[in-house]
Order: structure tokens, then C-alpha cells, then sequence
């Protein structure tokens, strides 16, 4: 991991608070215990959210999601379980998972479909420092 990748991961896990356990494990975390990207879809698809996640894997503008969406989605026990995971309370996950969650579906689904519906906590991780690297970049001036 490159010096610009360890900061990328720092920034991200104190953006979380310092968090017991790094972003890319709780998130690959997450898709194990929904079924890969496919489940996650089918939970949204049964909560009314559909068009939300499948806007994400479109190549297509993403479509925001908020945190009572994404918890009506995903469901509060879920939440509270990864909210403990990171030693966080469920409401400031919440927030930053509504912010983030639509951008690393994005990446994880470059060509507009599911490739891969068990992304490894690798390539979760590349998406995630990309994501930090870009937002540091435009904090600093950087192109995005």
C-alpha cells in the first residue's frame, strides 16, 4: 500500500470515528450477510428501492439515497450490527453510509452490471481509498 493509500485509509477511518474494524471489512461484511451485491439489490428491490441501487450499477447518474431510505432498505438490525463493528451509534453510520454506499456500488459495477457479486475486501478497499483520494484531491485543489 502506497504513502497516498495508508493517509486515504486513515482519512476514512476518522471520518468513522476511529473505527474498531477498517470501512473495507464492514462493508465486504455487509454483502456477505445480504448475499453479494445481488442480495443487497433484492433488498432494496423489496423495500421500494429498486431504482436507487440500480441507478448505482447503471452507468448512469446515481441516485441519492437517504438515511431513512437506506435503513427502510437495509434494515435497522443490520445497521446496528455494523454500527457496532465500527464502535460507532447507529445514526452517525447511517449518514455516511446514505453518502457513500452509491458511489462504491458504483465503482464495484464499472461495465453497468454485477461482474462480481462477492467483491473482495481488496477490491472494496481500492474502491474506498479511491473515493477518500478523490475527495482529498478536491479539498486540495485536485481534479476529481
Amino acid at each position: 500500500m502506497g504513502l497516498f493509500d495508508s493517509l486515504a485509509k486513515n482519512a476514512l477511518g476518522g471520518l468513522l470515528g476511529g473505527s474498531k474494524q477498517d470501512p473495507a471489512s464492514m462493508l465486504s461484511g455487509l454483502l456477505s450477510d445480504t448475499g453479494g451485491l445481488e442480495g443487497l439489490m433484492g433488498k432494496f428491490q423489496s423495500a421500494g428501492f429498486g431504482a436507487h441501487f440500480s441507478s448505482w450499477v447503471s452507468s448512469g447518474e446515481n441516485q441519492s439515497i437517504s438515511a431513512d431510505e437506506l435503513k427502510n432498505a437495509v434494515g435497522m438490525d443490520e445497521i446496528q450490527r455494523l454500527a457496532g463493528k465500527l464502535g460507532m451509534q447507529a445514526q452517525t453510520v447511517l449518514p455516511l453510509l446514505a453518502q457513500f454506499l452509491p458511489q462504491v456500488i458504483d465503482k464495484l459495477t464499472p461495465k453497468g452490471q454485477i461482474d462480481d457479486n462477492h467483491p473482495s475486501g481488496a477490491q472494496i478497499q481500492s474502491v474506498l481509498t479511491s473515493l477518500i483520494s478523490s475527495s482529498l484531491g478536491g479539498l486540495f485543489g485536485g481534479k476529481r
